[in-house]
């Protein structure tokens, strides 16, 4: 006889189904959008289904390719180097202030609360970056900012300090040093947590332009959002200024306002939404095996 669906259960598929919905769907209305004549929009509104396909939104913010691939590698590389060394320091810290027989342990977890209450603040944080350590126009300035979290160490102390302090111990007792034992013993039984926190670091990274703002003025240093919130200025500065559109020989009629706004969503968050499917099951196990007793 099938096993019948109890109506609890049965609303909970109901409730996620929904959830699901409502996160997957203006996505792709996003995509629908991007992919629309501006016309068909001006005269349609915004449809799932347009009824006038245009890729005219991605020709004008692909008109250079070149620039757009290396504002994607300035991207790819800051995220990559960023998430691997924000995600070893987070570890290390974590590591160190999670250990029950550390002397400071109190004092170092406050001073790493602490900094989540207060920022450095804007000016001073300016000041440091290019005067103090001069690296206006330097990827580490993309970099450094925001290398090191205190919520993400948080988390991780949080997560390590439940793994049993008995599997140290034994490997000290085997001759393990503390590199050894954290490289060999502890990331590898920290997994879904460094699967979860690298994924939201290179969300950070990924997402990051304000920095970019400050600190880069080079042209072939600048990273993807920034590139594609300049080329959003320059949409509405177009738009509102019909006159200098005119002088540029630019039709405002068939100009892609509305839809190259939505392709510029799908370039930017179109790479991480294809990486986080791969990471999905390390990102659930991490949030919910800290809940968990070791």
């Amino acid at each position: 006889m099938p096993k019948k669906f109890e109506l609890p259960k049965l609303l909970i598929h109901l409730l996620f189904i929904l959830l699901s919905l409502a996160v997957v769907l203006p996505f792709l209305l996003v995509v629908a959008v991007s992919l629309t004549d501006e016309a068909s929009l001006t005269d349609n509104g915004y449809q799932f289904l347009p009824e006038s396909f245009s890729l005219e939104a991605y020709r004008y913010l692909l008109d250079a390719p070149d620039i757009l691939l290396r504002a994607y590698g300035v991207t790819i590389t800051v995220t990559a180097i960023g998430a691997l060394a924000g995600l070893l320091l987070t570890a290390m810290t974590a590591y160190v202030i999670s250990r029950p027989d550390y002397r400071y342990n109190r004092a170092t977890t406050f001073y790493v609360f602490f900094t989540m209450l207060f920022s450095g603040g804007l000016v001073p944080s300016y000041i440091l970056i290019t005067q103090y350590l001069h690296l206006k126009d330097s990827l580490l300035a993309l970099i450094l900012p925001v290398l090191l979290s205190p919520f993400n160490i948080m988390v991780m102390k949080g997560f390590m300090s439940k793994i049993p302090l008995e599997i140290v111990e034994s490997a000290k007792i085997d001759g393990a040093r503390e590199l050894r034992i954290f490289f060999r013993i502890i990331l590898p039984l920290s997994t879904p947590a460094l699967a979860t926190l690298g994924l939201l670091i290179s969300f950070t990274y990924w997402n990051e332009w304000f920095n970019a703002m400050l600190y880069i003025d080079d042209p072939n240093k600048v990273p993807l959002q920034l590139l594609l919130v300049r080329t959003l200025g320059s949409i509405e500065f177009i738009t509102s200024n019909s006159e200098f559109a005119q002088q540029l020989g630019i039709d405002l009629s068939s100009f892609p306002n509305n839809s190259a706004r939505m392709a510029i969503a799908v370039l930017a968050g179109g790479p991480m939404l294809i990486i986080f499917p791969f990471f999905q099951r390390f990102f659930v196990k991490g949030l919910t095996v800290g809940s968990l007793k070791g």
